[in-house]
């Protein structure tokens, strides 16, 4: 005789975990609690547990789908079937807007997760390293292309400026926090590619 199969589920597991990225995104890890999960999901306590179990491995859930966006961004905007300094280009000035006004005074889940969290927290310490690497991975990959293209300045390390990019781009994501002018960000990312281009 089989077994009875349990109840299909009657949410969007994919909305529920977008709701719950947006409300950690806006509170914090910490400062989130459950009936702030339930409220924005619209899911019993009963629901929420039985489909994503507690609030971390939720909010591990949550994280992910943070990380999926960001690199599927990064993949068109990097995409190897174009000029690799248009696609450079293309990244700054993605990043740049998504620091701009109401965006970048929120702020970016990563990087205030990384202040929160990723020094005391082993799974969200392994997400960390693992999208960092993968970005550094993929913009060192631009920089490699455009090398190849004779478009690299002399002296510039595809793995080193890639790097550096990287870091400036998580700077500029704190220092969104205080509203500076979308000019004046678009025109320190361009000054800084313009050091590794020719």
């Amino acid at each position: 005789m089989q077994a009875p199969r349990g109840r299909p589920r009657s949410f969007d597991v994919d909305a529920a975990i977008e709701r719950a990225m947006n409300v950690f995104w806006s509170r914090g890890y910490h400062a989130t609690a459950l009936p702030d999960l339930l409220r924005a999901t619209k899911l019993s306590r009963g629901s929420l547990y039985a489909a994503f179990g507690d609030k971390h491995s939720l909010f591990l859930r949550a994280l992910d789908r943070y990380i999926a966006d960001a690199l599927t961004r990064m993949d068109d905007e990097l995409d190897p079937r174009r000029d690799p300094v248009d696609g450079l280009r293309a990244y700054l000035a993605g990043y740049v807007e998504r620091t701009c006004g109401a965006n970048g005074r929120r702020g970016c889940l990563l990087v205030a997760t990384a202040m929160e969290l990723a020094g005391q927290d082993a799974e969200v310490g392994r997400r960390f390293a693992s999208f960092f690497k993968t970005m550094e991975t993929r913009v060192a990959d631009a920089f490699s292309r455009a090398e190849t293209a004779g478009r690299l300045a002399d002296g510039v390390e595809p793995s080193s400026a890639a790097r550096i990019l990287i870091c400036f781009l998580w700077g500029l994501r704190v220092v969104a926090k205080t509203a500076p002018a979308r000019t004046t960000s678009q025109a320190t990312a361009d000054a800084l590619l313009d050091r590794f281009i020719k």
